[in-house]
C-alpha cells in the first residue's frame, strides 16, 4: 500500500511547475490551435518525462535492474547521436515547398537573409547575459524561426538547453499571428504599410526549379560546410517535389512522412523537458531572449525593405520583408491579412510567400553558419 503513496510523495515543486506547463501546451495546442502537431506531444510529453519513476526514461529499479524507457531511447537514437528526426523533417518541409514565387522574383533572397538578424542579436543578447558561447549560439538560433533547426544546432552544440531552445522555438513560431503585427506596427507607418505593390511573376522553367536545390547545396556548401545536412535534406525533399518523376514519394513526404516525423520529435524532446533541467531562470531568460529574436527578425526584414525604397524606383511594401522569417506560411499569410486591413484591394500574399521560402533557406544557411563560426572560434 506505501507503494502507492510513494509516486504522489514524490512529486517536486518542479515537477508540478512543468505539468503546469505541459497543460499549457495541450491547451495552446488544442484551444488555440497554435502549431498542435508539435505543442500537444511536446506537452504530453512534459507530463509524461516529470511522472515520479516514470517508465517512458531509463531507470533503475529495485528487482528489476536497468529498464530502458522509450521517450530517452528515442531522444538519444533519433536527436541526440543521429540527428536524425529534424533531418528527416526537412525532408518533407522541402517536398511541400514551391521555390516559384521566389524564383521569379530573385531579390525576395535578400529578405530571407536580413530576417536572420534576430539570430545575431540573440546570440549576442545570450553572451552578454552571462551564457557560454555554445550555449549562447544555440540560444541564438531560436531566431532562425525554425523547431528543427534550433534543435539540430543546440544538440550538435552540445547545449544543456536544448528543451527551453525547442519550447521557445516552436511557441513563438505558433505565437507568429500575436508577435508579428506587434513588431510590424513598432517601425512601420500606415502609409508604408499601405503601399501597394503588383504581382507579375516570371515564367520559371522546370529545369530552373530542378536546378535551383542543386545548386543551392553547392553553394551552401562551399560557404558553409556545416549547413550541407539542414540545406542538403531541405533540398533533397524539393528535388523529389519538382522531378515531377516521384509524385507518390512527394505525396508521401509532404504528408505521412512530415506528420509522422512531427508527432515523435514533439514528444521525444520532451525528454530534455525533466524538471531537473528545465525549471530554472535560465529557461525563463532564454524564453525572453527568443521573444527578442523574433522581434528583431521581422524588424531586419522591414529595416532592409526601407533601404531598399530609398534606391528602388518601384517601392516595395515593408511588410514584405517582415515576411523573410522562416514561418513559413504563417507569416506569409500575416502580411496578406495586415496588407488586407490597411487597403482591401492591396494583395501581398505571392510577394510573401517568396520572401517567406527564402527565409526558410535563410534560416537553415544561418544554422550551418553558426556552426561554423563557433567551430573555427573553438
Amino acid at each position: 500500500m506505501d507503494f502507492l503513496y510513494q509516486g504522489i510523495l514524490s512529486i517536486t515543486l518542479q515537477q508540478l511547475v512543468m505539468y503546469g506547463i505541459g497543460f499549457l501546451l495541450i491547451y495552446l495546442a488544442i484551444k488555440k490551435d497554435f502549431e498542435p502537431a508539435l505543442l500537444l506531444p511536446m506537452g504530453f510529453g512534459a507530463i509524461l518525462v516529470n511522472l515520479p519513476f516514470t517508465g517512458v526514461i531509463n531507470q533503475n529499479i529495485n528487482g528489476i535492474g536497468q529498464v530502458t524507457g522509450i521517450i530517452e531511447w528515442l531522444f538519444h537514437i533519433g536527436i541526440e547521436s543521429s540527428e536524425a528526426l529534424p533531418l528527416l523533417l526537412f525532408i518533407g518541409i522541402g517536398a511541400m515547398i514551391d521555390f516559384g514565387p521566389l524564383l521569379s522574383n530573385p531579390k525576395m533572397l535578400l529578405f530571407g537573409a536580413a530576417a536572420q538578424f534576430g539570430i545575431f542579436f540573440a546570440l549576442s543578447l545570450s553572451t552578454l547575459m552571462g551564457f557560454d558561447l555554445k550555449d549562447a549560439a544555440s540560444i541564438g538560433i531560436i531566431g532562425a524561426a525554425d523547431g528543427p533547426t534550433s534543435i539540430l544546432v543546440s544538440q550538435i552544440l552540445h547545449s544543456k538547453y536544448v528543451g527551453a531552445i525547442a519550447v521557445a522555438a516552436y511557441s513563438y513560431m505558433a505565437l507568429v499571428p500575436i508577435v508579428q503585427p506587434f513588431a510590424i506596427k513598432l517601425v512601420t507607418t500606415k502609409k508604408e504599410r499601405r503601399i501597394p505593390m503588383k504581382y507579375n511573376p516570371k515564367q520559371v522553367s522546370r529545369q530552373t526549379k530542378i536546378l535551383f536545390p542543386i545548386v543551392v547545396t553547392i553553394v551552401a556548401g562551399m560557404v558553409a560546410p556545416m549547413s550541407v545536412s539542414l540545406v542538403g535534406f531541405l533540398m533533397f525533399g524539393n528535388l523529389i517535389r519538382e522531378s515531377g518523376v516521384l509524385q507518390g514519394l512527394t505525396e508521401t513526404a509532404s504528408t505521412s512522412l512530415a506528420n509522422l516525423i512531427t508527432l515523435l520529435l514533439g514528444i521525444t524532446i520532451s525528454f530534455s523537458m525533466r524538471a531537473d533541467a528545465f525549471v530554472s531562470l535560465d529557461t525563463l531568460l532564454i524564453m525572453v531572449i527568443g521573444l527578442f529574436a523574433f522581434i528583431f527578425d521581422t524588424i531586419g526584414g522591414i529595416m532592409l525593405a526601407k533601404l531598399l525604397n530609398l534606391f528602388c524606383k518601384e517601392k516595395c511594401n515593408p511588410m514584405v520583408g517582415a515576411a523573410g522569417i522562416s514561418a513559413f506560411p504563417m507569416s506569409a499569410r500575416v502580411v496578406q491579412k495586415m496588407a488586407l486591413q490597411e487597403d482591401p484591394t492591396n494583395h501581398l500574399l505571392m510577394h510573401a510567400i517568396g520572401a517567406n521560402v527564402a527565409g526558410q533557406i535563410g534560416s537553415v544557411v544561418a544554422g550551418g553558419v553558426i556552426l561554423n563560426l563557433i567551430r573555427m572560434y573553438l
